[in-house]
């Protein structure tokens, strides 16, 4: 039976540079207290909502979704003059209207009240307070606050006018276990105020850090926000250890007087029932032009670009491709969405903003194509649509685009003017703690000087999101100075308590969000406080759980530098041939061309993206690309994973091979299983599994897979779920045998296939990057 007490006062790590408690940890600490319910209401913000909610739920228990906002006199009123006392308030979730009225609350307070934290008013919260529990908070409390003052009927009334605003069974008076005397004073007046005014009383433990060994974790935190060190004594800090998250029986014994502050909080629970529907897609609307239908707009604009791309004359090859295609998002119901991207990218263009030529699996759509979204022909370079959307697995599209990195602000400015401001949004990102920098961090807290804390921090491996715990194992330097410096070692066993946890907020480089309706409807806003860019408080996960659709707007210095260089020729060209000069347009060189191949042969490339590093210009010399696939081939090896396990060198010798007289077939492990169809598709890789588009072509071509299962196929060699890898692997056998393929050779195929998948790159995005290294 799972406990009556109820936490519903508790700060994630979330409650940035406040809150030490992380999301598992929590989840992990409800199991062993057996708690089945547990509340996140963070300083301000709903920042981890979803992903609270989403992990609380799948671990099979109850969340409860709240925020700890702050109240002032006017929300709006800023600058000299102003009453800076900012009353704190839990408010809980009962249901969805509940959740939507609190992030349009917390989304006012970071817009129109922010001043030193985000601030709502009286008025604010009785406009939006339907589906909302609040509960009185700490000694932060408007309640708390006055009768520590002496100032009885001020406290009264400020409880009477909250359960006034949320309701009569919607507002509780909070009493909490912290051992400060004050609290413990206020605790006794609340328990008579709440006899007095018959408002019920809840229990809580304002939760800041998981367990008390926490607690120094927690001081440090502090120290890190505020700039300051342990050893400051004005610095801000909890006066107690007793912050953390308690077990119902400590909990029980704190409040055994008031038995009834423990059952209701049984009570709000169960009050509390918010249902998130994660299964609905959210999908702008685009407005076509009169007499025109969404589909049938979308088909003919394609059309028309694809003839002009080819010249006219539409071969039959790419119809059915193109048909094929438009059916698939057709649908899938994503007309809309290529119709919106193709609006924006046609601003760009109109505007002569540069726009790049693809990037990603959207580079593999000859829709995209024929709307001029992207440069790249996907028959011609053999490139999939099912890698993109795959209608045996439908998810929401993802088209990235990159433009001119000075003027991408335009394109996000035309799309928010047209869609709406209440509708458009960037999205937020949250840094974290990682191992070097939460080394640094916790050693300025500690007062511990620099040049100790760089030297254990360097001694940390360069390999991505390391652990701490991992590097001492893996350094010995760094495990000799953790067992022989104390001070390190409770350096290094403090940063470990913090490390992972998020640090700071600030703007995704590159997400915007669209919404069918006000974003408030779905998210919470927030404004950084030196920013005027409103963001969404929910990053690119917690966006896509909600179905909301999201585009990537990147910055591309690259298209900046090509754009100038094209300026440049041109004033130059018309200074000497004055009015009559024909202009020059990146676009027009050829694709073939001898002299770029030379350069590019000989390792030429300063200054050109993506290939410029050296290590890339040996492997271009190494090579030798004579023709534009070379170049896709390239990008694509030059990755840690194909450089490491001689699939390079493989290439490479398989390229040279080729050359030989009378040597046509490919080389290699895989050409040694003579199925010619096999030697077909690795061709132009010179006998390798290159990309991932050659996985989902063996699939199809030689096991029967649709090529919906055979990106389905693909996305699972890239995952541990050996029991899926099975079922897939039986099947590909089997569709092999079908093709009279031997169970050996397909069992030694499909091993094969699984080796080199886990290198394989996506031609499409390789296809597009190359162009852009081409052109530059």
């Amino acid at each position: 039976m799972s406990s009556e007490y109820v936490p519903l006062h508790l700060h994630t790590e979330y409650s940035l540079l406040d809150g030490a408690i992380r999301i598992n940890d929590l989840i992990a600490k409800a199991k062993e207290f057996d708690i089945s319910t547990v509340t996140m209401t963070d300083h301000g913000n709903l920042f981890g909502a979803i992903e609270f909610y989403k992990k609380v739920d799948k671990a099979g228990l109850k969340p409860i979704i709240g925020c700890e906002v702050y109240v002032t006199d006017d929300h709006k009123k800023k600058g000299a003059g102003t009453n800076e006392k900012r009353f704190h308030l839990i408010l809980l979730c009962k249901d969805i209207n509940g959740y939507k009225n609190l992030t349009r609350l917390v989304s006012k307070a970071y817009i129109d009240g922010f001043y030193y934290k985000p601030r709502i008013d009286k008025n604010l919260l009785e406009q939006y307070s339907g589906g909302l529990i609040g509960l009185s908070a700490c000694l932060q409390g408007e309640v708390p606050y006055y009768l520590r003052a002496g100032m009885i009927e001020k406290a009264r009334e400020a409880a009477l006018n909250y359960q006034r605003i949320l309701g009569t069974d919607n507002f509780y008076l909070e009493i909490q276990a912290n051992e400060l005397p004050e609290q413990d004073a206020v605790n006794k007046q609340l328990i008579e105020l709440s006899r007095d005014l018959h408002i019920g009383l809840v229990a809580t433990n304002d939760c800041h850090y998981l367990t008390k060994e926490d607690a120094k974790a927690h001081e440090v935190l502090l120290c890190i926000q505020t700039g300051k060190t342990l050893d400051d004594a004005d610095r801000m800090r909890f006066s107690k250890d007793s912050f953390y998250f308690k077990s119902p029986d400590e909990m029980i014994d704190s409040f055994k007087d008031v038995p009834e502050a423990i059952t209701n909080t049984r009570k709000v629970a169960e009050k509390c029932n918010l249902d998130f529907k994660f299964d609905e897609d959210r999908l702008p609307s685009y407005e076509v032009p009169e007499g025109e239908e969404l589909y049938g707009y979308l088909e003919k604009l394609a059309l028309t670009g694809l003839k002009q791309k080819l010249g006219g004359n539409i071969p039959d090859n790419y119809m059915d491709r193109l048909n094929r295609e438009l059916k698939m998002i057709r649908d899938m119901g994503f007309s809309a969405y290529f119709l919106i991207v193709w609006d924006f990218i046609s601003y760009a263009k109109s505007k002569k903003i540069p726009v790049g030529p693809g990037r990603g699996s959207a580079a593999g759509s000859i829709v995209a194509y024929g709307l001029d979204i992207t440069d790249i022909d996907p028959i011609k370079y053999g490139l999939l649509f099912e890698r993109f959307l795959n209608p045996e697995r439908v998810s929401m599209p993802d088209i990235d685009v990159d433009f001119c990195m000075n003027r991408r602000g335009e394109v996000i400015e035309y799309v928010t003017n047209k869609y709406g401001k209440d509708r458009v949004a960037q999205i937020i990102t949250f840094g974290t703690m990682q191992a070097r920098a939460v080394i640094r961090d916790v050693a300025r807290a500690m007062n511990i000087p620099y040049s100790e804390a760089d030297k254990a921090a360097k001694l940390i491996p360069f390999i991505p999101k390391i652990t701490l715990e991992t590097a001492l194992k893996m350094e010995p330097k760094l495990k000799e100075l953790y067992d022989t410096q104390p001070e390190i070692k409770e350096l290094i066993n403090i940063a470990q308590r913090l490390e992972g946890i998020a640090r700071h907020a600030s703007t995704h480089a590159a997400g915007v969000v669209i919404s069918p309706d006000p974003l408030t409807d779905f998210l919470p806003l927030y404004k950084a406080p030196n920013d005027e860019a409103i963001t969404t408080q929910f990053d690119m996960d917690a966006i896509k759980e909600i179905k909301l659709l999201k585009f990537d707007f990147l910055g591309l210095k690259t298209l900046t530098l090509i754009d100038k260089a094209e300026k440049i020729i041109n004033a130059a060209r018309k200074l000497e041939d004055g009015k009559d000069h024909i202009p020059f347009s990146i676009e027009d060189v050829p694709i073939d061309d001898e002299i770029a191949f030379i350069l590019l042969s000989t390792g030429k490339t300063s200054g050109v993206f993506q290939l410029e590093s050296p290590g890339m210009k040996d492997l271009l010399t190494r090579m030798e690309p004579e023709v534009f696939e070379d170049l896709i081939a390239l990008v694509a090896l030059y990755r840690p994973g194909p450089l490491g396990s001689g699939m390079v060198d493989e290439y490479i010798e398989g390229k040279k091979t080729k050359k030989s007289p009378g040597q046509k077939k490919p080389t290699g492990s895989l050409a040694k299983l003579k199925l010619p169809e096999l030697d077909e598709i690795l061709k132009e890789t010179n006998g390798i599994i290159l990309y991932q588009e050659q996985v989902m072509e063996v699939a199809h071509k030689l096991a029967g897979f649709s090529l919906g299962q055979a990106d389905i196929l693909r996305k699972a060699m890239g995952g541990k779920d050996k029991d899926v890898m099975e079922k897939l692997k039986n099947t590909f056998i089997k569709g092999s045998k079908v093709n009279k393929i031997s169970e050996k050779k397909a069992e030694t195929l499909f091993n094969l296939i699984l080796q080199f998948a886990q290198y394989g790159f996506n031609k499409s995005h390789s296809a597009a990057y190359a162009l852009i290294a081409y052109r530059t």
